[in-house]
């Protein structure tokens, strides 16, 4: 593709992990990226590590729960780039623990994470973001298999995933006929730093050590081991391609058959 007419695909949440294996991906296939992240020496660190890779790529800071931050950063990549392509969101965050004791603030931080920022950043890249103008758009949603089944001491999770699987579904139904597809991508354990936290959770809440742990989420996992954030990414890829354009809200699983519906 030409400069002019190379596509912009926007990746939230993108200087470590599912985020950063995404940016990478569709930087190589050929779109220029623009990322955002909460730390401005993170995202600043993953801009000069791509384009070393010779990979067009920049960002900017990002809060997704701020409407303010989503409106600069979305601004400031169409300023850059052009009108947004495709969005990837994957900023998220983890949280749980036993649900009777879970304080408003932990509830809502998760919620406004996960999901409110979902339909924020899809708000405002179909409007003032220049999808909604074209005929042909991808909008992928980093969801988890948590969205589809419960996560024990994962209830805020599991709420807020299960709610970007409703929005995608609803949202890809809603935009069919406009040639924009809205699937969400259902990654299960895949070792990121964010995984690691996780485990560290589950260690305090069970008495436990991390490595037994890992272990034990190992022997759930019928592939025997966790997915990696490039396998994640491969399926992003590929619905952010032109053959990809007859599947629309669907929720996919990558997960080494952990979750199998």
């Amino acid at each position: 593709m030409s400069e002019s007419n190379q596509r912009v695909a926007l990746v939230t949440g993108a200087t470590s992990g599912i985020g950063l294996a995404v940016a990478r991906l569709l930087a190589k296939q050929g779109h220029r990226v623009f990322i955002g992240a909460r730390n401005a020496d993170n995202v600043k660190e993953t801009v000069q590590k791509l384009r070393d890779e010779a990979l067009e790529v920049d960002g900017t800071t990002l809060d997704v729960r701020s409407m303010e931050s989503v409106r600069a950063f979305v601004q400031g990549a169409v300023a850059r780039f052009g009108t947004i392509d495709v969005l990837v969101n994957n900023a998220g965050r983890s949280g749980g623990g036993i649900t009777a004791d879970i304080s408003d603030d932990l509830w809502n931080d998760v919620i406004e994470t996960n999901l409110n920022s979902v339909f924020r950043i899809t708000r405002e890249v179909l409007g003032p973001g220049g999808m909604r103008q074209k005929k042909w758009g991808r909008i992928i949603n980093i969801a988890s298999t948590a969205g589809k089944q419960g996560v024990i001491l994962g209830a805020p999770y599991s709420a807020s995933k299960h709610g970007v699987v409703g929005f995608t579904k609803a949202l890809g139904n809603e935009l069919a006929p406009t040639g924009i597809t809205v699937n969400a991508v259902c990654p299960g354990y895949v070792e990121t730093p964010m995984a690691a936290r996780v485990r560290q959770g589950y260690a305090a809440a069970y008495k436990s050590t991390e490595e037994e742990i890992l272990t034990k989420f190992q022997a759930k996992i019928p592939l025997g081991r966790y997915s990696t954030p490039e396998e994640v990414a491969g399926l992003v890829g590929y619905l952010a391609t032109d053959t990809a354009g007859s599947i629309t809200a669907q929720a996919l699983n990558v997960c080494g058959g952990l979750g199998n519906f």
